[in-house]
């Protein structure tokens, strides 16, 4: 399934940027952005969905066979290294009045596996949300709209959109551009409505046409499904929390521009302040979803408060 659609522009992407632009509503100081669209009511109300007590990971493990292949900057697989191992320990390499342990550590970037981009993380010209200047993030970190700020702010209704399952296709192609009207549709099929401070989790089945072939090929960093540049209105306009998908970078690729590179992350994280999802693994979730029926649910994915980091990876938790 293959859809085509008119090329953005500069002057497009300029008027979308001025037109969702959502600097200062929160104040002057703000480094959260669409997150403070979630009240403490709305975190009462996501925790009363918890029905069966089933619980979903969304996050793929964190090891050598991840996505990275080289194609996005200088992103790779984590590495995991032992410490110390019960192979020292039962050769006795190990000093510490008779305690016998393991330890390890894992050397990563940042955002090669599920994780959340950081308001810091995309600039617009030379400004990122709230309208700091991009210079804040430098050689020591992001002084401003790092990570760690919304560290206690990733709860809340998340909401399944199943767009490929409603489309009738296990995976869109490479390519396929998801629109409002499919995402309305979808959330009409589904009997959801979108609220107000909701996690908007988009499944397009990229990751498991992958998993199932036994071959990331070009997941991280090439072409993908995802979602069109017109929804950087939609996503304003339904005032949600968060914006998450099974693919590396949300938007389609190749991109609908012949202008600029990701046109849709240049709006949605510097100029209307949403916070991402990447790389999520929704393969369990949209069976049990399509099994009862019920889209809605907890969730709860607070980031790894890395001090001034721009991302951060998540293990991300659906509860039905």
């Amino acid at each position: 399934m293959t859809n085509h659609h008119s090329k953005v522009t500069l002057k497009d992407i300029n008027a979308a940027a001025e037109r969702l632009k959502n600097w200062g509503r929160w104040g002057s100081d703000d480094e959260i952005g669409t997150l403070n669209n979630i009240s403490p009511q709305d975190i009462v109300n996501a925790a009363r969905l918890i029905r069966k007590g089933k619980v979903f990971s969304l996050a793929l493990n964190f090891d050598s066979s991840g996505p990275q292949n080289g194609l996005w900057g200088n992103r790779f697989n984590p590495v995991h290294t032992m410490l110390a191992t019960g192979t020292d320990a039962v050769a006795g390499r190990q000093e510490s009045m008779g305690l016998r342990y393991a330890d390890d550590m894992v050397t990563m970037p940042l955002q090669c596996g599920t994780q959340w981009d950081a308001l810091g993380h995309i600039f617009f010209g030379e400004k990122m949300w709230n309208g700091y200047d991009a210079r804040l993030v430098d050689s020591n970190g992001a002084q401003k709209n790092g990570i760690e700020k919304a560290k206690d702010k990733m709860v809340g209704r998340g909401v399944l959109l199943d767009v490929a399952r409603h489309k009738g296709v296990d995976s869109f192609e490479d390519g396929y551009g998801i629109g409002t009207d499919d995402l309305e549709k979808c959330a009409a099929a589904q009997e959801v409505e979108i609220h107000k401070g909701d996690f908007i989790i988009v499944r397009t089945g990229h990751m498991e046409r992958c998993l199932s072939s036994g071959d990331w090929g070009g997941y991280a960093g090439g072409n993908a499904p995802g979602l069109r540049f017109e929804t950087a209105d939609w996503i304003r306009r339904k005032d949600i929390a968060a914006i998450c998908a099974d693919t590396w970078g949300c938007e389609v690729r190749p991109n609908e521009s012949a202008d600029a590179s990701q046109p849709w992350h240049w709006v949605v994280i510097p100029m209307i302040g949403i916070s991402m999802g990447e790389i999520f693994y929704l393969k369990d979730l949209a069976a049990d979803c399509a099994e009862d029926h019920v889209y809605e649910f907890f969730f709860c994915a607070p980031p790894l408060p890395i001090t001034r980091a721009v991302g951060s990876p998540v293990n991300p938790i659906a509860v039905k």
